[in-house]
C-alpha cells in the first residue's frame, strides 16, 4: 500500500491519498481549501496513473470536508461518511464561523454518498479498509484500519501524544476515550496516520500518550 500525503488548509488538515499495486485507490479526508491544493493532489495522481475509487471521511468537520467539492467536480465522488456527523455537513458555515470567527467563502459542499458504520469494509485493488467506530471528538468520527497492511488512518482522534479536541458540537471526552482504548488493542506496530501532524505507532502511544 502507498501512501501519500497532502498537509492543506489553513489548519494544517493532512489529506491521504492511498493506493496499491492495481494503481487503484482512495483519498481519505481531502480537506483542500483552495484549488492550487487540489491541482497538486490530481497532478499526484494522474503522474501515477491512479483510479480513485472512494473519497472517504474520518469526521465530518469543515477542515476535513472542504475538499469535498473538487472531488465531485472532478472526479464524480461523493464522500463516504458516518451520518451521525451529518449535522455538522448541514451546518459547516456555522462550523466555520464559531471556530474560526468569520466566514470563510467555499464551493458549495455536494450530498454526501455511502454511510459508513463500525465493521463496514472499503475495497479498492487488493486493498481492504476496515471501519472502527471512534466517537468523540464527534458523534461520528471513524477511523480506517489495514490489517494487511498495519496501518490506522486515525483522522482527530488520535494524535501523536494526544487526541482530538471534545469541547465542539458533537464532542464527548468520555466517548473519546473509550475510542482510544479501543484503538490500543491494535497491534503495537500499527502506522498510525493523523489527522493533523506527524505519524506514529499505536505502541508509541500506548508508552506516551497520556489519554491511552
Amino acid at each position: 500500500m502507498t501512501i501519500k500525503t497532502f498537509e492543506v488548509n489553513p489548519l494544517g488538515e493532512n489529506c491521504y491519498v492511498v493506493s496499491d499495486e492495481t494503481r487503484e485507490g482512495v483519498i481519505i479526508d481531502c480537506g483542500c481549501s483552495a484549488e492550487s491544493e487540489w491541482e497538486d493532489i490530481k497532478k499526484y495522481i494522474a503522474s501515477n496513473d491512479l483510479q480513485i475509487k472512494h473519497l472517504l471521511n474520518t469526521h465530518l468537520h469543515f477542515d476535513h470536508v472542504w475538499g469535498n467539492a473538487f472531488v465531485y467536480r472532478d472526479l464524480g465522488l461523493r464522500s463516504a461518511a458516518n451520518y451521525e456527523d451529518l449535522p455538522l455537513y448541514e451546518r459547516v458555515d456555522e462550523q466555520i464561523r464559531s471556530v474560526v470567527g468569520m466566514a470563510i467563502p467555499h464551493p458549495p459542499l455536494p450530498p454526501l454518498g455511502t454511510s459508513l458504520t463500525d465493521g463496514d469494509e472499503i475495497i479498492f485493488g487488493t486493498t481492504t479498509l476496515t471501519v472502527i467506530a471512534t466517537p468523540g471528538h464527534s458523534r461520528g468520527s471513524i477511523c480506517f484500519y489495514s490489517e494487511q497492511d498495519n496501518a490506522l488512518f486515525s483522522g482527530d482522534t488520535l494524535f501523536c501524544g494526544s487526541c482530538g479536541r471534545t469541547d465542539l458540537e458533537g464532542g464527548n471526552s468520555h466517548a473519546i476515550l473509550q475510542s482510544l482504548q479501543r484503538l490500543a488493542t491494535l497491534p503495537d506496530e500499527t502506522k498510525v496516520l493523523c489527522g493533523h501532524g506527524s505519524s506514529t505507532t499505536i505502541g508509541r502511544e500506548k508508552a506516551y500518550n497520556p489519554y491511552m
